[in-house]
């Protein structure tokens, strides 16, 4: 129930519904799991997060979404090659029914911390094993912008368009890649959308100073 009021934003139910079951059982790796993600995402108390992955993992450590999470938690702490151990170590558990999260994780991960080789792998990996990941399949028609191979670069961003809904980020993206394909009709329906539903987005700045060169 705590990660149910966690998801409705009612923090405070949740964390005290976080602390009872630790007072119950102190060995309860799923609530030492749960708490560590309120810790780091709500509260941003980290050390206290840390302390509760570890704890998580030392009680169960095959446990494949616990290996997950601390790989975020380590990502966001931009320990990159100790994440990539923890997101590898969730994908051995031969049980685990979404391999996808973590090859998503890994491969955000990778390009954060300037790997695009390794995040392309891991992005690839994940829509492999789940073809319909709106941000995997952001960040491959990004990175196929970026290496030049527009066309592909619009699959991926088609593929998008079909299961997700158009933020700035993406609106931009698309002007780009076909301005590339010197599409100017598609490029143009993107640009109106982009100054219509987000006048004030930084992208909706980019675009109107490019079109001022």
């Amino acid at each position: 129930r705590g990660i149910q009021y966690l998801n409705l934003q009612q923090d405070d139910r949740a964390l005290k519904l976080f602390k009872k079951a630790l007072k119950l059982d102190r060995h309860y790796a799923d609530a030492h799991n749960a708490i560590a993600v309120f810790y780091e995402r709500r509260l941003k108390d980290y050390e206290k997060a840390k302390q509760h992955y570890q704890i998580a993992l030392a009680l169960k450590p095959n446990n494949a979404d616990i290996h997950n999470n601390y790989g975020q938690f380590l990502c966001g702490r931009n320990r990159w090659e100790e994440a990539e151990k923890h997101f590898l170590e969730a994908l051995e558990n031969p049980l685990y029914q979404t391999p996808e999260i973590p090859l998503t994780n890994a491969g955000l991960c990778a390009l954060r911390n300037q790997n695009p080789i390794k995040g392309e792998t891991y992005l690839r990996q994940a829509l492999q094993r789940q073809s319909n990941i709106p941000i995997a399949l952001y960040y491959m028609a990004h990175l196929s912008y970026e290496q030049q191979r527009y066309m592909l670069a619009r699959q991926y961003f088609q593929r998008y368009l079909a299961v997700a809904e158009h933020t700035p980020q993406t609106l931009w993206l698309g002007i780009r890649i076909e301005r590339a394909l010197n599409n100017r009709d598609t490029e143009a329906s993107y640009a109106l959308l982009l100054r219509k539903k987000f006048p004030d987005a930084v992208e909706t700045q980019r675009l109107n100073q490019s079109e001022m060169r």
